[in-house]
Parts: structure tokens; sequence; C-alpha cells
């Protein structure tokens, strides 16, 4: 069951805390299969990656998706099973999101709700991201509402697993604000990404005072345009900020053909260094 309303002792972390990989999103697996295979190698630190087909499920099952997902179940349920319990999400293998736009708002609710109901019947997810998730307090009331559905689809999906992964059901709701959110919005989902952004300001980037009040595993952090010569850095910022959730690139927002390219689409030139810097054992 989602975990909508964890409590935790929060804290500015010194280092000691383990941060792992929230993929925001891959290019399709026709397009990226290097980065879809790298989420199931051993060894990532990989809390969780993003599936979205085409701003959402798409309008029918996609078989490239299909097996990109079920690998990823396949490299979790094999870390659960064969490794120390503890060192599953880092052994390879997170929990796979589907993509649901909230256009700030300005999604239906049962667009939404349709759209997750495809992306369990057909992709088995374990959770999903509400990308452009608004921030503003007068939205609360609908994000609640909509997260609170999400839950009871999710339960019933674990229902209906049967025990078949016992770490699959749990259930993980993201909130993409990409901002520092109302406070209240940390009562309504299990993680928000409270930075989705250029290096250029996350760097001089302040946290909410608000955040102290909740463990790092509640926090995403997402720049590109880093440098590899500063992941040091932001890793740093990173974990005293509170995050216990990153992607970090050194890819940039490029236009290309009347068009913008998603920098978090594709691996970060550094993918390897990274994956070793912040592994199982590695902290600063």
């Amino acid at each position: 069951m989602p975990h909508l309303t964890r409590a935790g002792t929060a804290r500015r972390t010194s280092g000691a805390e383990q941060l792992g990989f929230g993929v925001p999103g891959y290019a399709h697996p026709l397009l990226a299969p290097t980065e879809w295979a790298e989420l199931t190698r051993s060894g990532t630190p990989l809390h969780w990656a993003v599936l979205n087909i085409d701003n959402g499920p798409g309008a029918r099952p996609d078989p490239h998706c299909l097996e990109a997902a079920g690998r990823l179940r396949n490299a979790r349920e094999r870390a659960v099973h064969e490794g120390a319990p503890q060192d599953a999400v880092r052994a390879g293998g997170g929990l796979l999101l589907g993509h649901l736009d909230l256009t700030f708002g300005n999604r239906p609710f049962g667009e939404l709700i349709a759209d997750a109901q495809s992306f369990l019947d057909w992709y088995r997810v374990d959770g999903f991201y509400l990308d452009r998730c608004p921030a503003e307090r007068a939205d609360l009331p609908a994000v609640r509402r909509l997260t609170s559905t999400l839950a009871a689809l999710l339960e019933e999906g674990e229902d209906l697993k049967d025990g078949e992964d016992e770490e699959a059901g749990s259930g993980l709701l993201v909130l993409g604000h990409g901002t520092h959110p109302y406070p209240g919005y940390a009562e309504t989902a299990d993680q928000l990404v409270t930075f989705s952004g250029a290096w250029t300001d996350y760097r001089w980037s302040q946290v909410a005072e608000w955040t102290a009040d909740y463990p790092p595993d509640r926090f995403a952090h997402f720049v590109h345009g880093v440098p590899r010569t500063h992941l040091d850095e932001a890793m740093r910022i990173a974990r005293w900020q509170g995050a216990g959730t990153i992607f970090f690139t050194d890819r940039t927002i490029r236009t290309d053909h009347g068009g913008q390219t998603d920098p978090f689409a594709a691996l970060p030139g550094y993918w390897d260094e990274i994956v070793s810097r912040i592994g199982p054992g590695i902290s600063e």
C-alpha cells in the first residue's frame, strides 16, 4: 500500500545517507536500449524509473516497453530473492512508475485515472510519477483526491498480484513539482521533486525550511548541465538540502529542428563514474 503519510524525524544530512537514482523518463526503449539496460545492471543504486510511451501509456500496449518493464521487474526480483533485503534497491532494478502529466492541474481527473489504469493493466507499474504537478495551496485538494484514488488503484493491483513480488506491491507516488510546493503536498504522496532545472540555478538554490521536518527519502532533485568536475559539489548540495533521490547529467536542453531535447532522456556522459560514486558503501 502506498505510504501517503509516512512520518519521520527529519534532518539535514551530513553525507552518511545513501543517495540513489530516480530516472524522470528515458527515451523509448527502442531508441534508448543502452539506457534501459543500464537500469538493470547489478550494483546500480536505482530507486525508480519512469515509463513514458506517448506522454502517458499510449493507445495500446507497446511490445518494446513491455519487454523493458519485464526486465526491470525481473532484475528487482532477483535482487530481492538473491541478495540481502536491505540492499535490494541498490542491487539493480528499482520500481517502475507510470508517467501521468497533470499539466499543472489542467488535465481532467477521469483522463488521468484512465491512463493510470492502462499503465497498471499493461505494464504492471509499481506506482506513478505525476509530472507537471501544481504546487500552489489552491490546487492541493484536487491533487489529494487524485493521489488517494491512485493509492486505491495500486492497492487493488497489489491484491491481484497475490504475493508474486512482495516488493512490487508497496506502491510509490512521486509528485513532479520541480520546485518547493506548498508544505501540505508532503502529506499527499511518498516523494516530491523539489528541484528540476539547470546546474547554474541549482548551485545557488535554497531549500525550503519546512522540508527539514521530513527525511531525505521524501525528496528528489533533477539537475541538467552538471559538469563532471562539479559532481562532488552537486552531491554535497543534494545531501545538505535533504534529497535522497537524484538524477544529475551533463546533458543540457538544446533546440533541434524546432523542438527541444530532453536532457534527462539519455545517459549522462559520466554515468559509470556517478554510479560508482554513490553505489553501495560509497558516501562522503
